[in-house]
């Protein structure tokens, strides 16, 4: 993790060469601005912000940016679709829990879709922009907002290509290559290509990414960037084990309870982002840009049937009762943005100004045929499975809906600086949306359309530059995809966020310590009756407390720290005839732990003559709630640590290894029921061998 301070504004800044006849080459610094940031420095902002950088995620061999979030204490893991998509929770509020969560790439919005697993080969760091954001970025979930920002091409030649291997038979070649091909012309190309197995039996998965990027340096002040997006994934669905009255090792970690010749689930996603920066007079800048995303999934499951009344499995505690699934999910989101930001003097007071518009045109069709038959006519035994036997009957479409959903909006932030000490922010963003959703089987249209105002307020001390104390409110608010098992359209999510944060960089020690509070509306969560849908389960409130620690504990020895303490539920009675059950206020949210802890030692030094690293890593999970409409599954705590290094051989060869899971915990990653959980992955190594040239 990095120094935020010091990323606000750019990224792997890029460097113009003009070179005239007989002339010395020129070196310019051009500042990449990050959209939605303005010119106001970390220690000055009202809000907790926490970083990841490319270093860290190559010490410890991390390629998803699923596994990346797991270094915040302040993410947990959601339900992740059958191993298919990125899904988690910030700050104890998850999304949907049908969807992939959402998320943010360069300031645009790249979460909407069913796009696989986000690789992390062409990202510079991961911004994690705790509490609601809605009054800057429009539509997003109290607990904050998570933005990658690419790596970007340079004028200088670099890059490296990196063969890795590791357990359970995955393989993994990586590289990336960044040179000028004129004066103000440079590019960028970033990739990889993966053959993944698993610990899990028959489960497979490949991937292809692709992130092209060019940049044309106009000139000293402006530019125009376009980067590219291809992705490939193949994966068998898996539901991951069961676990029958509370014993987790009621079948081995390892058993799959799928159908292998359902094949795998196939992913498809195309991204194009185009960027025009322009530096203006006194300090003024302008930001602009469009990107448009496609994603297609497609592909059958067996998945266990999770209605207690149709389940076997309760029955002798050896068949599994199932259905086959067939999911085709396309979407289209195109998106554009127009932002300046600088420095005006008026009445004797600093004004750091933000103006904005932005909007969206977000296209999704999702269709999900299923065979259920008669109790155990599709049905496998979990003790001795005999694959590829039992026989499913025809398919019927269960739902099939087309929904667009369009929006723009408008907003406005101003820091003031009262003082030499006290800085005020007030913000204010407007917007206009609607949403059309055609439930093709029942023939119904749901229209949705609403104006919102979202206000930010926050005051920061500065006591000195190393010691600031701030604190917020924020309100927000989402609209929310898809429909209930009546083909009703859901009511968008509302929030209202509180804060209270010090930021510190003393004693060597960088990091800040926030206290919160956040209520949300609206909350879904799944149907147990009705599977395949989502159903609102209220409103809920977190409460919690946040500490985000980096130093050099001496001139080679790093530490990074991060803690949580979540008091997240419900806060409201949620009665459902249609499910017979009550989920009673006070309840907690699923797989929100309590107490969170991660930590990454980094020591660097000398090894037989050789520059070397070694490194070990901390990961602490208190108990979590299995599923959300039976408080009684529980998922139990977890300690993991993992141990890395890295050898630089010589200028161009390096040699890393990492092993994870040091003691072999056996734990559940995430849960969606006592039917579908997810197991953590065993004891396992992965040695690399990179080049940089």
């Amino acid at each position: 993790m990095v120094n935020a301070n010091s990323l606000a504004q750019t990224a792997d800044l890029p460097v113009v060469a003009t070179e005239g006849q007989g002339e010395p080459i020129e070196k310019i610094s051009v500042s990449y601005h990050q959209a939605y940031r303005g010119n106001v420095p970390d220690n000055e902002l009202p809000q907790a912000i926490q970083l990841i950088d490319r270093e860290l995620l190559q010490d410890l061999a991390i390629s998803r940016f699923q596994d990346a979030l797991d270094l915040s204490a302040s993410i947990a893991r959601q339900n992740n679709g059958g191993g298919l998509w990125d899904s988690f929770s910030l700050r104890g509020f998850p999304g949907n829990e049908n969807m992939p969560s959402g998320y943010l790439i360069n300031g645009f919005s790249a979460g909407r879709g069913f796009s696989g697993h986000r690789d992390v080969s062409n990202i510079a760091y991961v911004e994690i922009l705790k509490g609601p954001g809605s009054a800057l970025y429009g539509r997003s979930e109290p607990g904050g907002t998570i933005n990658m920002v690419t790596r970007k091409p340079q004028f200088a030649s670099e890059g490296y290509l990196k063969l890795s291997s590791g357990s359970f038979s995955q393989h993994r070649l990586e590289g990336d290559f960044t040179d000028a091909v004129t004066d103000q012309l440079a590019f960028r190309l970033s990739g990889a290509v993966q053959d993944y197995g698993s610990f899990r039996d028959k489960v497979t998965s490949d991937k292809q990414v692709l992130t092209p990027s060019l940049l044309w340096q106009i000139d000293a002040d402006s530019s125009l960037l376009y980067e590219f997006e291809y992705l490939e994934q193949d994966q068998l669905f898996d539901r991951g084990l069961v676990v029958l009255n509370g014993d987790f090792n009621t079948v081995p970690r390892s058993r799959y309870l799928g159908e292998p010749a359902d094949g795998p689930t196939e992913i498809s996603a195309l991204g194009h982002q185009l960027t025009y920066q322009k530096q203006l007079n006194a300090g003024w800048s302008f930001n602009s840009g469009m990107a448009l995303r496609t994603s297609d999934l497609q592909g059958f499951s067996s998945d266990a049937e999770l209605a207690r009344a149709r389940q076997s499995l309760f029955d002798d505690g050896s068949t599994l009762s199932r259905q086959r699934r067939y999911r085709d999910y396309q979407s289209e989101d195109v998106m554009l943005r127009f932002e300046f930001s600088g420095t005006a003097n008026l009445l004797g007071i600093t004004h750091q100004l933000l103006l904005g518009a932005d909007g969206y045109d977000y296209q999704l069709f999702t269709q999900l045929q299923r065979y259920r038959g008669a109790k155990g006519s599709y049905a496998l035994d979990i003790h001795q499975p005999q694959y590829c036997v039992a026989t499913p009957g025809a398919l019927a479409v269960l739902y099939e809906n087309s929904e667009q959903q369009q929006a723009y909006g408008v907003y406005l932030q101003d820091q003031l600086e009262l003082s030499a000490a006290w800085r005020l922010m007030l913000g204010l963003r407007f917007d206009q949306y609607q949403q059309e959703i055609h439930e093709r089987l029942k023939d119904s249209l749901a229209k949705t359309s609403d104006q919102q105002l979202s206000p930010r307020i926050g005051l920061v001390y500065v006591l000195n530059p190393e010691l600031s104390i701030y604190s917020s409110y924020s309100e927000g608010f989402l609209p929310l995809s898809g429909t209930d098992f009546y083909g009703d359209a859901f009511a968008p999510e509302q929030s209202q966020s509180a804060e209270l944060g010090l930021k510190f960089q003393l004693a060597g020690f960088n990091g800040t310590l926030a206290l919160f509070d956040a209520k949300k509306s609206n909350i879904l969560t799944s149907d147990p009756i009705n599977e395949g849908f989502s159903a609102p389960l209220g409103k809920a409130r977190s409460q919690g407390l946040e500490l985000d620690v980096q130093s050099m504990l001496t001139d080679s020895l790093q530490a990074i720290l991060s803690y949580s303490y979540l008091d997240t539920r419900t806060v409201v009675d949620a009665v459902n005839l249609d499910w017979g059950i009550v989920v009673p206020a006070g309840s907690r949210l699923v797989n929100v732990p309590k107490h969170t802890f991660s930590a990454t030692l980094t020591q660097q030094l000398q090894l037989a003559d050789y520059p070397a690293k070694i490194g070990s890593r901390l990961r602490y999970s208190s108990a979590r709630l299995g599923d959300s409409v039976q408080p009684s599954y529980q998922l139990p705590s977890f300690t993991l640590w993992s141990l890395f290094t890295s050898v630089e051989l010589n200028q161009h060869w390096q040699l890393e290894a990492v092993l994870d899971n040091l003691f072999d915990r056996h734990y559940i990653q995430s849960s969606y029921s006592a039917l579908w959980s997810v197991p953590g992955e065993p004891r396992s190594v992965r040695l690399s061998l990179r080049y940089d040239f």
